[in-house]
């Protein structure tokens, strides 16, 4: 009898809500083959965004076993430098060495100018770029199959147009770009592609009806992205289909403008 071939391993950081983008990526990838290690910061959600999901965590991994994925997840705060090696050694201890990891857990605030303070910078850069950035270099080290590895980090907007209420968190994106070009050079001997995504403007609950019917004209495609939009372009970046993609920062975003 053939033994059934042995399911690839994704980390996805940042799937607190149900109705986010971390989620919709669990599900994607756990639909088209892949064992689910995912992390959660629900303080986050709840002091941050105010947009918590209580039962959030234990929902996804209750929904992502039933699309047949094994499952593991774990509280993990990116503002301390440890959590990256630890992330790694949860997963491989509960799921076995991962293959894919999608940075997509962010901090962000917004505020004028004049408000920010050095707290508000160091807070989105041990999240958004530190923090992603030694998980990247945690998940390279134990990488060691020669091919078929996949980084895919979180971008934002911040290079197509001006965000202005929202200095602090395009200067983090914006680093990792820089980063993702520069580590997809340095790790594709070893058989890993690094690529950044920005999704643009993504309805997850934070938007207003105001705010929809002002956004909803900018998209080419006649309507606002959604969390499933911007999943499906993560599978493909983490499916054998983009072996030659790398370096690369993806614009997903429905055709949207800024004027």
């Amino acid at each position: 009898m053939q033994q059934s071939q042995e399911r690839p391993v994704a980390i996805v950081t940042g799937a607190s809500r149900r109705i986010g983008i971390g989620a919709a990526i669990c599900r994607v990838l756990a639909e088209s083959g892949h064992d689910i290690f995912f992390t959660h910061l629900q303080e986050y959600d709840r002091d941050v965004s105010v947009l918590a999901d209580v039962d959030g965590p234990q929902a996804l991994a209750e929904e992502l076993s039933g699309l047949g994925a094994k499952v593991a997840e774990m509280h993990a705060d990116l503002m301390d430098p440890a959590t990256a090696a630890e992330i790694i050694a949860h997963c491989t201890e509960h799921l076995g060495a991962p293959s894919v990891l999608v940075n997509n857990a962010a901090y962000s605030t917004t505020q004028n100018w004049d408000e920010l303070t050095p707290e508000t910078f160091d807070n989105h850069y041990l999240v958004n770029f530190r923090g992603s950035s030694l998980l990247s270099i945690a998940f390279a080290k134990q990488f060691t199959r020669g091919h078929g590895g996949r980084i895919i980090s979180m971008s934002s907007g911040q290079n197509q147009g001006p965000m202005p209420t929202e200095l602090a968190y395009a200067a983090s994106k914006g680093a990792i770009e820089a980063f993702v070009k520069s580590f997809a050079y340095t790790v594709g001997p070893l058989g890993i592609t690094v690529n950044a995504l920005n999704p643009g403007p993504v309805d997850t609950g934070w938007m207003s009806g105001d705010l929809k019917q002002y956004l909803e004209p900018k998209f080419a495609l006649g309507r606002i992205g959604q969390p499933a939009d911007i999943a499906k372009v993560i599978a493909f970046l983490a499916s054998p289909a983009a072996d030659w993609i790398t370096g690369q920062v993806i614009n997903a975003e429905g055709g949207f403008t800024r004027d």
